[in-house]
C-alpha cells in the first residue's frame, strides 16, 4: 500500500479566557491508502480535533499535515476548498443532511462544487444511491427515511466525488445495533475497494471492525496496534 497520510508532529492548542487548552500534542501518523483506521478515547482526548485538521476545516497550531506527500494548509483557500470538495469525504453522527432536499439532491450537491462540473450529476448521485443500498429511495426526503437510510445517504454524499480519504465521526453513535452493524459493513465494503477510512467511535465494538486503531488520550497517542488477520 502507498503512503496517504502524515502528521508530523501536530499541535493544536486552543485558547479559551486566559486558558490555554492542549487539545493535540506532538501527533504523528501515518495511514495507508486502503486502511481501515478507528480513532479511539474518551471524550477530550482530542479524537474530534484530529478528524477536523484531517478534513482540513481546522488548522494545526504547529506541525504538518501532508496528503499525498503535499503540504495541505502551505495551499491556498482555493485548493484547499479542491482537496475538500474532491480528495476527502465526511460523514458526522446527526448526518447533516438538508431538509428540504430529496435524497438523490443531497447527494447530488457537491458535485455543483466541482472544478469540473458534470455533465449529469443527477445520474452520478442515483449510481451512488445505488452502490449504498438506496436505489428505492432517492426521490424520499429526510424525514421520509429512517437514521440508518439517512447515513447512507450522508456515506453517498462523502464518496459522490471519488474522493481518496473518508473519515466519520461517530457515525453509528446514534443507531441502533443492527443499523449500527449494517453501516460498519458498508463502511468495510467501501474500504475493501479502495477507499481509505478514518472512523472516529468511542465505542470499542465499533473499532473492532477496523483493521488498526489509534489510542488518544488528553491529545496524544498512546497506542497504535493492528489487528493480526488483517493483512
Amino acid at each position: 500500500m502507498s503512503l496517504l497520510v502524515t502528521l508530523d508532529h501536530v499541535h493544536k492548542l486552543h485558547q479559551l479566557g486566559d486558558q490555554t487548552v492542549r487539545a493535540l500534542s506532538d501527533v504523528c501518523l501515518e495511514i495507508d491508502r486502503g486502511d481501515f483506521v478507528a480513532v479511539v478515547g474518551p471524550s477530550g482526548s482530542g479524537k474530534s480535533t484530529l478528524l477536523s485538521i484531517l478534513g482540513c476545516l481546522d488548522q494545526p497550531t504547529r506541525g504538518h499535515y501532508l496528503l499525498h506527500g503535499e503540504n495541505v494548509f502551505a495551499q491556498t483557500k482555493s485548493r484547499l476548498s479542491e482537496l475538500r470538495n474532491q480528495r476527502i469525504g465526511i460523514v458526522f453522527q446527526n448526518f447533516n443532511m438538508l431538509p428540504r432536499l430529496t435524497a438523490l439532491e443531497n447527494v447530488a450537491l457537491p458535485l455543483f462544487y466541482r472544478r469540473e462540473p458534470l455533465r449529469n450529476p443527477a445520474a452520478t448521485a442515483r449510481a451512488v444511491l445505488e452502490r449504498v443500498g438506496l436505489g428505492a429511495r432517492i426521490h424520499h426526503m429526510p424525514a421520509q427515511l429512517s437514521g440508518g437510510e439517512q447515513q447512507r445517504v450522508a456515506i453517498a454524499r462523502a464518496i459522490v466525488n471519488g474522493p481518496d480519504l473518508l473519515l466519520a465521526d461517530e457515525p453509528t453513535g446514534a443507531l441502533d445495533t443492527s443499523t449500527r452493524d449494517a453501516i460498519l459493513a458498508l463502511l468495510r465494503e467501501l474500504q475493501r475497494a479502495a477507499l481509505t477510512v478514518v472512523l472516529v467511535t468511542h465505542d470499542l465494538e465499533v473499532a473492532a471492525c477496523a483493521r488498526r486503531a489509534i489510542r488518544l488520550r488528553d491529545g496524544a497517542v498512546v497506542g497504535d496496534s493492528r489487528r493480526c488477520d488483517s493483512a
